[in-house]
């Protein structure tokens, strides 16, 4: 039996509200680059970041609304796989996240490390997600220009520079709110 109390309102409330903003991002950000099969549009991370910063659980549903998001916006559809390789990296930051929050967030050097090793498993999904449709394992996608090039460097180096500024984007916003932010993420941590 579910029984509905301030908590699990509260929790559903942030899901909501960041998978929203999730599914805009790509809709209307008007900052964005698309060279097939990459596409760098500017925050489309950072409620993802936040999401991660709060609880797994939203992280995950987070990440599945931004994969909608890029769909409804009408990018193609590798990108919206790649979109939708976002919950492997953001259960993986969530979970580690969990009993580490505020020594990651808090200290320069922990967040920046942390921000580099998880840019690089979000490569990882993506480049594997590109390398199905490169490989031509999935309909959809045909590329004239090298591995090398096209999933290596497009993808690969470019998600992880991505990432890292993104992050960097929801640190500062998620710091400038100050301890709110902190108590609010011990309500929602389950």
């Amino acid at each position: 039996m579910f029984i509905i109390t301030k908590t699990n309102t509260f929790r559903l409330t942030l899901t909501a509200l960041l998978t929203a903003i999730a599914i805009a991002i790509p809709m209307v950000m008007p900052i964005r680059v698309l060279i097939e099969p990459a596409s760098f549009t500017l925050a489309s991370h950072v409620p993802i970041f936040f999401a991660m910063f709060l609880s797994p659980s939203i992280a995950v549903f987070v990440s599945l609304g931004s994969a909608i998001g890029f769909l409804l916006a009408g990018f193609p559809i590798v990108i919206t796989m790649r979109a939708m390789s976002h919950v492997v990296f953001a259960l993986i930051g969530a979970l580690y996240l969990k009993n580490r929050r505020e020594k990651v967030l808090s200290s320069p050097l922990h967040s920046q490390i942390f921000s580099f090793w998880i840019a690089i498993i979000h490569a990882l999904a993506e480049v594997a997600v590109v390398s199905l449709f490169f490989f031509g394992l999935a309909p959809g996608a045909d590329y004239q220009e090298g591995f090398f090039y096209a999933v290596f460097l497009l993808v690969g180096v470019g998600t992880v520079i991505h990432s890292m500024v993104d992050f960097f984007i929801a640190q500062i916003i998620w710091t400038s709110l100050g301890k709110r932010m902190n108590q609010i993420a011990r309500k929602v941590t389950v």
